[in-house]
């Protein structure tokens, strides 16, 4: 089965995507060059862990790295928008600049609700790096905390999109692109 033949078009290939991963570490690398203490990254599992292994790795600063899942999709294709922390860090933040690294974000829902738990145990600030910003689905406003910064790889156009570690139905993760994927498939 040719995962190729199930998309309707690709947004950004490999080649796009690398290079707009190099130009966000390189901002992180800037912005906290100069921070009293280095920054945890904090990757959203399972979407994010393609860009989140990617950034980290060029991002020029001693940094800890450190998981959490959370969950409102499930096998659907919108946000339940009930979010729901599986599986939580075990890094300490307080005190810590903290950037969360989503893979998209859509409703905000999700994102709203781990910035306040990561708030909640303290982080001196929050940055969010999401590699897809699909504004056209916001619910709620991002509300950063601290000096926190907002980082965005692309901003996506309102389709349902797979690829680069993002999935439908724990599929599609392993595409090295973005696509939109026929509905076909996930109707």
């Amino acid at each position: 089965m040719s995962l190729d033949s199930h998309m309707e078009k690709v947004l950004w290939t490999e080649d796009q995507i690398q290079d707009r991963v190099a130009q966000i570490a390189s901002q992180i690398t800037h912005d906290f060059r100069a921070a009293p203490h280095p920054p945890l990254i904090v990757g959203v599992a399972t979407g994010a862990f393609l860009f989140l292994a990617d950034l980290v790795r060029r991002i020029h600063l001693p940094i800890s790295v450190d998981l959490v899942r959370a969950q409102s999709y499930g096998f659907a294709t919108l946000s339940n928008g009930a979010p729901t922390i599986s599986l939580d860090l075990k890094l300490d933040v307080k005190g810590k600049h903290v950037v969360l690294v989503e893979d998209i974000v859509d409703t905000g829902c999700t994102l709203s609700y781990l910035i306040g738990h990561l708030e909640s145990k303290g982080a001196s600030s929050v940055s969010v790096c999401t590699f897809l910003d699909k504004p056209a689905r916001r619910k709620v406003d991002i509300e950063l905390v601290g000096d926190g910064k907002f980082y965005k790889g692309f901003e996506c156009p309102d389709y349902f999109v797979v690829g680069y570690g993002m999935d439908f139905a724990e599929l599609y993760r392993n595409l090295p692109y973005v696509g939109v994927l026929k509905p076909e498939h996930y109707k």
